[in-house]
C-alpha cells in the first residue's frame, strides 16, 4: 500500500479503550491532511497528475443496542436511546483532552465498542492547513481557476448549525448526531477565530471573559504580566503557580518566570490590531482565562461566540458597562443579570424570542461571591452596590434619540434595571450552544436621569471601577473552576434529544 495515499472511506476498527480510539482518529486525520498538503505543494509547482485530490475526515460511531438507564447525573456522555450515533472529527491534536473524556464516558455508560473509521466527508484543502495558510495567495490566476477541479473547497452547506438549533431532521432510522458540530463546521470556526482575534485556537482557555471596553483589556494585560513576574502584588501569589504563560494578539507569548520562563513578549506589538483581539492567561490543563474585546454591538457578540463555541469552553461571562435605568442606581453600581430582554435581533432566526434564557444558579453564585470577596461587602450591605435584575439588550446604540415613551414602557413592563448591547446575545448564544453563561455589568451612565456618558465623566468612572470589576470576573472564573465541571455543566442547558458530546 502507498503510505502517501489517503485512507479511503470505511471502518478502521472497533475500540473498547478510549486512548486507542483517539490514536486511530489521529492517525486517519494526520495521514489524510498530510496527503492534501503534499498534493497542494505539488500543484503549486505545476503538477496536475492523478486527477482530483481528495481525502476524508475521520468519524466516530457508537451503536447503542440497549435502552437501559445510564448514569445521567452528568449532562453529557451518553446517547438518547438505541440506534447509531456518529460524528466526523477534526484536529484531534487540539481536542485531545476533550475527545478522550467524551470517548471514556461513552464506553463506560454504554458498554459497547466505539467504531472509528474514514468518513465520506471530504476535507477542504484550506482546512488541511491548521495554521491558517492562505491557499489562494500562493497561486497565479490560471492555477487558481483550476483549484476547484482538483481539490475540495469549503462548502457552507456542510457547516450549518442545524444540530445546535434542533432543526436537524435525520428521520427515525437515520444516523443520529453524536456531537453538536461536524468537522467542517469546527474547522471553519477555528480559522475564523485566528482571523478575528489574531491568536491561534490552541491558546484559547476554557473560561472566557468578554468585554466591550479597552480599559478592561489594559487591566487584564497588566494583571497577567504581573502574574508572570517573580515579584509584585502579594495578592497575586496564588496565581503565580497556576498560570504558565500569557499570550497576546500575534501569538506573542510571555512565560511565567516563577516556573522557569524567560521569554518576555511585552515589547512586541502587532502593527494593526484585529477586529476582536484575544488575550490568554494560560494554565497547563487549558483551564485558564481568555479575555476577548468584542467591541460594541450584538453582531460582534454573536460572531465571536459562534466560533468560540466549537472549542467547548466551560463558561463564558460578560463584563462590561451599561446604562442604569433606575433613579436609585449610582454610577459604579453593579448589575447581576438574572434575565434578559432580547432586542438584539441577531439571533432571532436561531433562537426564537419565546425561548427563555434563564439565569444559571452555579454562575450566579460564583459572581455574587466574587463581588462579596473583592468589595468586602455582604448581605444587606452588598445591596448598596449591586442589584440583581433584568438586563435589556438593544441593537440601536442611539436609542436615546427615539421617542422615549416606547422604550420607557418596555423597560417598565419588563422590570429592566440596565441596558446594553451585548449581554443578551452572549447569554442567548451560551444557552444555544450549551455553554454556561453569566453577566455582571457596571453602571456607567443614566441617560434617562440626566447622567450621560460624556468624555470627562466616563474617563474618571473607568479609572475608578475597571480594576475592581476585572478582579471580580477573574475570581468568579476561579470559583467556577474550583466547583468542578460536574456541577458547572448543567442538565438545564440540554435539549430533549441531546447529543452525547458535551
Amino acid at each position: 500500500m502507498n503510505d502517501k495515499a489517503p485512507l479511503q472511506p470505511g471502518s478502521a476498527g472497533r475500540f473498547t479503550d478510549a486512548k486507542a480510539a483517539l490514536a486511530c482518529v489521529r492517525d486517519i486525520y494526520d495521514r489524510n491532511t498530510a496527503y492534501l498538503r503534499d498534493r497542494f505543494a505539488a500543484y503549486t509547482q505545476g503538477e496536475e497528475e492523478g486527477g482530483r485530490n481528495r481525502a476524508y475526515y475521520p468519524y466516530v460511531r457508537l451503536t447503542a443496542v440497549s435502552g437501559a438507564a445510564v448514569d445521567t447525573r452528568l449532562s453529557y456522555g451518553f446517547v438518547e436511546g438505541v440506534g447509531v450515533h456518529a460524528t466526523t472529527v477534526t484536529r484531534p491534536d487540539l481536542f485531545e483532552r476533550y475527545l478522550l473524556e467524551q470517548f471514556t464516558l461513552l464506553l463506560r455508560n454504554h458498554g459497547v465498542p466505539l467504531e472509528v473509521g474514514v468518513s465520506e466527508e471530504a476535507i477542504p484543502i484550506h482546512f488541511a492547513f491548521p495554521n491558517g495558510m492562505y491557499v489562494e495567495g500562493d497561486l497565479p490566476p490560471d492555477r487558481l481557476t483550476k483549484l476547484p477541479d482538483l481539490f475540495d473547497l469549503p462548502d457552507l452547506a456542510r457547516m450549518d448549525d442545524t444540530i445546535v438549533n434542533g432543526t436537524c431532521d435525520t428521520g427515525p432510522d437515520a444516523v443520529k448526531p453524536l456531537a453538536l458540530f461536524t468537522a467542517p463546521r469546527v474547522d471553519f470556526s477555528l480559522h475564523r477565530l485566528r482571523h478575528y482575534t489574531a491568536t491561534a485556537p490552541e491558546h484559547f482557555q476554557n473560561f472566557v471573559l468578554f468585554t466591550n471596553y479597552q480599559f478592561y483589556v489594559d487591566e487584564f494585560i497588566r494583571l497577567s504580566r504581573e502574574i508572570m513576574e517573580p515579584t509584585g502584588d502579594a495578592e497575586l501569589a496564588a496565581y503565580r503557580c497556576q498560570y504558565d504563560s500569557f499570550v497576546e494578539p500575534g501569538d506573542i507569548v510571555t512565560t511565567n518566570q516563577n516556573l522557569g520562563g524567560t521569554l518576555d513578549g511585552a515589547s512586541a506589538k502587532l502593527m494593526r490590531m484585529p477586529q476582536m483581539p484575544a488575550y490568554h492567561l494560560k494554565r497547563p490543563d487549558g483551564n485558564g482565562i481568555t479575555l476577548v474585546n468584542i467591541g460594541v454591538g450584538p453582531s460582534n457578540a454573536k460572531t465571536i461566540t459562534d466560533h468560540i463555541a466549537v472549542l467547548r469552553p466551560h463558561a463564558w461571562l460578560m463584563l462590561g458597562h451599561c446604562a442604569g435605568l433606575r433613579q436609585t442606581q449610582r454610577l459604579g453600581d453593579y448589575v447581576l443579570a438574572h434575565g434578559y430582554v432580547r432586542e438584539d435581533h441577531v439571533l432571532d432566526a436561531d433562537l426564537p424570542l419565546w425561548v427563555p434564557v434563564p439565569a444559571l444558579a452555579e454562575v450566579q453564585r460564583a459572581l455574587e461571591t466574587a463581588v462579596e470577596r473583592v468589595t468586602g461587602l455582604s448581605g444587606f450591605d452588598l445591596k448598596g452596590i449591586m442589584r440583581t435584575g433584568t438586563v435589556a439588550t438593544i441593537d440601536n446604540r442611539n436609542w436615546e434619540l427615539r421617542d422615549h415613551r416606547e422604550p420607557l414602557m418596555r423597560f417598565s413592563q419588563s422590570r429592566a434595571i440596565a441596558l446594553d448591547m451585548e449581554s443578551a446575545t452572549i447569554a442567548a448564544n451560551g444557552f444555544r450552544f450549551r455553554v454556561p453563561y453569566g453577566t455582571l455589568l457596571c453602571v456607567s451612565d443614566k441617560p434617562m436621569h440626566g447622567q450621560l456618558k460624556l468624555p470627562g465623566m466616563a474617563d474618571r468612572f473607568y479609572r475608578e471601577r475597571v480594576d475592581q470589576h476585572l478582579k471580580i470576573g477573574v475570581l468568579a472564573m476561579e470559583l467556577l473552576r474550583g466547583h468542578g465541571m460536574e456541577t458547572l455543566h448543567s442538565r438545564k442547558l440540554r435539549s430533549l434529544a441531546e447529543v452525547a458530546f458535551q
